[in-house]
Formats: C-alpha cells, structure tokens, sequence
C-alpha cells in the first residue's frame, strides 16, 4: 500500500464516527415540521397499556429576533431547556383511548430516589384541564411554567383508578435537550479537515522520498 493510500484509509476512517453522528443527530433523516401532529419527533412515551407521540414547546421570548414567530416554536421531548409559557402535544397512538375522556394536569414535583409510584413527590399543581374527548387523538394543554426543576405532565385516562391510567410524561425544565450537538457546518470542517491533514502527510513523506537512481548512475 502506498503512503498516499495509507494516509487517506487512515483520515476516512478517522472521520467515520462523525459521519455516523450525522444521522444520529438527524441530518440524515427526515426533518420535523415545527407545528401540528408530528410523529416523526421520534418521542415516543409509553406504559404497560398507552402510547403516545409528545412534543412540547415553550414561547419565544421577547429577544428572540425570528423573522417567523411560528418558526421560533423549536419541539423539545422531556428536557426543557428554560421556564416559561409551555406547550404540550400528545398524539394518542391507541385509537381506542380516543373514545374515552382524558384530563391533563402538570405538577410540580421533587424526586423521592424510590421505586415507582412513589419516585416522585408532588409538590405543587402548576395547571388542570377537566377531562374531555379528543376524538381527533391530539390532546393539547399549555401552561406557565415559572421556574426550572422536575415537573410532571398527567393524563389522566378515564376514571383514572388505575396507576396506569395516569399517564405520567415526566418533565426537566432548566436542562439542555440530550444529544445537543455541534452544527453540522462544524462537523462538515472537521471532516475536511481531516481529510486535508492525510493528504498534507502523503505529500510531505512523497517529499521527502529520495528520488531513484536514473539509469547509468552508480549505487
């Protein structure tokens, strides 16, 4: 194998775990519209007995310059990164549920370090929305989320007896989204510049390589 091809095997094998997070951080993927039911948030929150596709979204603030003020509505999952005017999506996956009244309410909670149920204690209720049909399958709520911390969003399926049936959509508001990442313009340098660097290698060893002998010369 020749240093050049050696260099660049090396600089593209460097780059495959950043071309690989590509797709992880959904560059590769299908993007999400920023409103309405959207399955395709790929978070999905579920018990022994429900599903559902949530998404929440918190209203910009004041210094937010976006030329579209729809557009400034960016979907979170569970971690939230600051306080403010929430709101809440949840695609009900199980058809049959949707004949069935649900209630919503958030809760303020602190963590117990049990086991569930009793994880959580509940410390204050932030909002309460009396149950009712959502034959379409897309329960909405908003609410004004005052401080960061551990919050819980109910739904409350029914009668809500059973554990099971107070669907639990535990909240961190305060905490940067996981899996935040560079922008993928960074991640595009990085890669040529890898790239670049192989083939600064190559041409410096070809460099200096002493050239063979012409013929006639003596050893």
């Amino acid at each position: 194998m020749t240093r050049f091809s050696f260099s660049l095997t090396a600089a593209l094998l460097a780059a495959l775990p950043i071309l690989s997070g590509c797709d992880k951080l959904g560059f590769g993927a299908k993007q999400s519209n920023a409103l309405g039911n959207r399955p395709d948030l790929d978070c999905i929150i579920a018990n022994d007995f429900y599903a559902v596709h949530f998404s929440a979204y918190i209203q910009p603030e004041k210094t937010d310059n976006a030329a579209d003020a729809k557009a400034a509505f960016v979907p979170f999952c569970q971690q939230i990164p600051r306080a403010g005017k929430m709101f809440f999506t949840a695609d009900l996956i199980d058809r049959d549920i949707r004949a069935t009244p649900i209630g919503v309410k958030l809760v303020e909670v602190e963590k117990t370090g049990q086991q569930p149920p009793n994880d959580i204690r509940e410390i204050r209720t932030v909002a309460e929305f009396p149950a009712k049909l959502y034959p379409r399958g897309a329960v909405e709520a908003q609410a004004d989320v005052d401080k960061t911390g551990d919050y819980v969003l109910y739904f409350l399926i029914g009668d809500a007896i059973e554990e099971d049936d107070k669907f639990r959509v535990p909240l961190e508001v305060g905490v940067a989204p996981a899996g935040a990442q560079p922008p993928l313009v960074l991640i595009g340098g990085s890669v040529g510049g890898l790239l670049l660097a192989g083939f600064g290698v190559w041409f410096f060893l070809r460099k200096r390589k002493p050239s063979p002998p012409s013929e006639g010369q003596e050893n």
